[in-house]
């Protein structure tokens, strides 16, 4: 009889985390995952508050290389991976790169600033929103990283944690894309093929 009521219990759990899941899954944030965010699409335009009181639009660089980083003052990958941004910006700023850190936690304007202080961030640390969380597929985990290339659109995205080489590496791929006013102005007898493009969980 007691081995009856624990084999019930199980099944019952069982049920109702497959709900739960279920339940996570259908999130119209998560139904976006699939098509947002991939590989050549465009990257959602935003229009955001940076720690600094200024606002900040992706579309403002258009024409530069943006690695898109979502990020949280919780997150212990996010830590790791900020001083590479830093050191990065610097790198390839002058060639185009432009990162932008977008805080999806719920500290205060004031800790966040204070934050990226103390980590030596010298690039726009945006105040996050959910919608803005949405345009992007839900950003489920974090940190959570896009690549777009001059024209705005994504040649990468990252879940998680990655090495240094590997962050430098997509932001070569991003750089590569020439803006679509120099494209158009360039002269050509032949259409040009179309070029390929090739996480923590709170």
């Amino acid at each position: 009889m007691k081995r009856n009521a624990t084999v019930i219990a199980i099944v019952v759990i069982a049920v109702a985390t497959l709900l739960l899941v279920g339940k996570r899954l259908a999130r119209p944030g998560a139904a976006k995952v699939a098509t947002v965010g991939q590989n050549g699409a465009p990257a959602p335009d935003f229009e955001l508050k940076s720690v600094d009181g200024k606002t900040v639009r992706l579309s403002d660089y258009r024409g530069k290389a943006v690695l898109l980083n979502f990020w949280a003052t919780w997150c212990g990958p996010c830590k790791i991976e900020m001083p590479w941004f830093v050191d990065l910006q610097k790198k390839y700023g002058a060639e185009g790169l432009q990162v932008l850190g977008v805080a999806m936690d719920d500290a205060g304007e004031d800790a966040i600033a204070k934050f990226a202080r103390e980590m030596g961030v010298n690039y726009p640390v945006l105040m996050g929103k959910e919608s803005v969380g949405e345009a992007y597929g839900g950003v489920q985990f974090l940190p959570t990283t896009f690549y777009i290339d001059r024209n705005g659109r994504v040649v990468e995205r990252v879940f998680g944690l990655v090495g240094q080489s590997e962050i430098e590496d997509n932001i070569k791929k991003a750089l590569h894309h020439p803006p679509a006013a120099t494209q158009a102005s360039t002269p050509a007898a032949t259409p040009a093929p179309a070029a390929s493009a090739t996480g923590s969980s709170r």
